[in-house]
C-alpha cells in the first residue's frame, strides 16, 4: 500500500454516517470514510449475522469487540476476537463471515 496525498486527520467516528447492509441473516452496520482509493470503515454486525455471499476483496481487518468467525471457500475457518486480526489480498482467498454474538470491526481495504 502506498499512501500519498493524504494530509493528517481526524476521525470522530460518531459523527459518520451509520448504513445498513442487510445479510443472509441479520445486519451489518457501517460507518465508511474514503481517501482516494482506500476505504476505512467501522463496521458492527448483529448478533446472529451471517454474509450473503462470498467475497473476494482484500481487507485488513481488527476485531474491537465481539467474537467473528471467517470461513474460507477452502473449508479453513478462522474465529476473532478482540485484538485480533486478519489480512488478505484482493482476489486471493475467497471469505465469508458470520457470528453468533455481534461482532465491532475496523476494516481498511
Amino acid at each position: 500500500m502506498n499512501i500519498t496525498d493524504l494530509p493528517f486527520g481526524v476521525t470522530d467516528w460518531s459523527e459518520i454516517e451509520r448504513t445498513e447492509h442487510l445479510g443472509e441473516r441479520g445486519m451489518a452496520y457501517w460507518q465508511t470514510r474514503t481517501f482516494g482509493d482506500i476505504r476505512v470503515r467501522m463496521v458492527e454486525y448483529s448478533p446472529g449475522y451471517i454474509a450473503d455471499h462470498w467475497c473476494a476483496k482484500g481487507h485488513i481487518l481488527l476485531c474491537l469487540d465481539g467474537e467473528l468467525d471467517t470461513e474460507l471457500k477452502d473449508g479453513r475457518s478462522f474465529t476473532l476476537t478482540p485484538g485480533t486480526s486478519y489480512q488478505v489480498a484482493d482476489n486471493a482467498e475467497l471469505h465469508r463471515s458470520s457470528t453468533d454474538c455481534g461482532a465491532r470491526l475496523f476494516v481498511v481495504d
